[in-house]
């Protein structure tokens, strides 16, 4: 965050302007209370709206019939449903998730190529078509529908996942909104996570494409924005003074919720950081984050509160990026762990302590260059192989 931008209170994907959405119990996951299975997203105004998706060859039909949709241009909502992934099932799979956007489509009174689809849950099964017709029309759609819809798109999540930020841009107050899923599958290329993101900013398309790739998979994954520009600035371009407000602001929404998707792991109580600087360039420090935080011997060590530097070293050693052993630095919150390709003398209990905290920070410098990036990863529990183990049973 910066002092240009700022926290919406109790922000979803429906605080920017023209933004409506809402869910409701179709009875594809078991019922609780406020546990919702299909939702809805819309805009009033039509939107430049582009997307990420899956790099996973067993696609989900969701995803290739929403990318199809995206690129048309006419996109500007999103039918939701929980519970069943719609991968895995053969060609009925495209055909219940036309028939999806086609209800969701006239329950908002829009066109079909105006809507996209976004299913997530269990692999291998059809989509329970009777449940989503008797569902859908029981959507009400409104401007404080926001976390409804976030617990629309919930499987194991433990939380819904939600903020908005705004900025000034062009005299104009914008806001940005999300929302995501996925409980810490962050890794590999966002796991199994869904992602919505709104604004009513005005966004020149190609900008708008790169500053999503920029800010950066299994079988469902998909991050979508939405801008309408309903906040009536000028259309915002690459390299203008607005294109960088609306960058920081967009990175604090992703960064927001890829904490929070971490945070929510099953069995998880803590989580860290892996900073990796002093690369030589930025795909390196990406690299060698990502393996650390991908560890599964780090992230054990993590939840053993184990000052177990070699762990982290050995990770950047196998990521492909490029080091010099001698100009490498390692950090555990502050405290330095080794220097120069050497450990140093540090307090061993002092730093258990600290790796007690919530939130672990873990440094590492290569000395090299001005590449930088960080990732973040959870803790490896027992209550997390165990929940993992028995997920369809």
């Amino acid at each position: 965050m910066t002092e240009e931008t700022q926290f919406v209170d109790d922000g979803s994907v429906t605080s920017p302007k023209g933004f409506t959405s809402g869910a409701a119990y179709a009875g594809i996951k078991t019922y609780a209370k406020d546990k919702w299975d299909v939702g809805i997203l819309l805009s009033s105004a039509p939107c430049v709206t582009v997307g990420m998706y899956t790099k996973n060859k067993f696609v989900s039909p969701s995803v290739t019939l929403t990318k199809e949709r995206v690129d048309t241009g006419a996109v500007r909502g999103v039918f939701v449903s929980s519970g069943i992934a719609n991968t895995g099932v053969g060609e009925q799979g495209m055909i219940d998730a036309v028939e999806s956007v086609a209800l969701a489509a006239a329950h908002v009174g829009v066109d079909p190529a105006e809507m996209t689809i976004g299913t997530t849950g269990v692999i291998g099964v059809e989509l329970p078509m009777a449940l989503i017709r008797a569902g859908v029309p029981n959507i009400t759609l409104s401007a404080n529908g926001g976390d409804a819809f976030a617990r629309s798109i919930m499987t194991t999540d433990r939380v819904p996942k939600s903020i908005a930020i705004q900025v000034e841009i062009d005299g104009k107050m914008v806001t940005i909104g999300g929302c995501a899923k996925g409980s810490g599958m962050i890794h590999p290329d966002m796991a199994t996570m869904l992602a919505y993101l709104t604004t009513d900013a005005a966004v020149e398309h190609d900008f708008l494409r790169s500053v999503l790739n920029d800010v950066d998979m299994s079988t469902n994954d998909t991050v979508m924005i939405f801008a309408n520009g309903m906040a009536e600035n000028k259309p915002i371009k690459a390299g203008t003074p607005e294109a960088a407000g609306f960058f920081l602001a967009l990175y604090s929404v992703l960064e927001y919720l890829s904490r929070e998707l971490v945070r929510d792991a099953e069995g998880s109580a803590k989580i860290f950081s892996a900073r990796v600087a002093g690369a030589v360039s930025r795909e390196d420090a990406r690299l060698a984050a990502r393996a650390i935080a991908a560890s599964s011997l780090v992230k054990a060590a993590i939840h053993g509160n184990d000052p177990n530097w070699g762990r982290v070293i050995a990770a950047v050693g196998y990521s492909g990026a490029e080091i010099d052993v001698a100009k490498v630095r390692f950090d555990i919150n502050d405290v330095v762990i080794m220097e120069a390709g050497s450990p140093i003398s540090f307090h061993r209990e002092a730093v258990i302590a600290i790796m007690n905290n919530p939130e672990v920070y873990l440094t590492v410098n290569l000395g090299l260059g001005d590449g930088e990036a960080t990732a973040w990863g959870c803790e490896l529990t027992e209550e997390y192989v165990v929940f993992n183990s028995a997920y369809t049973t």
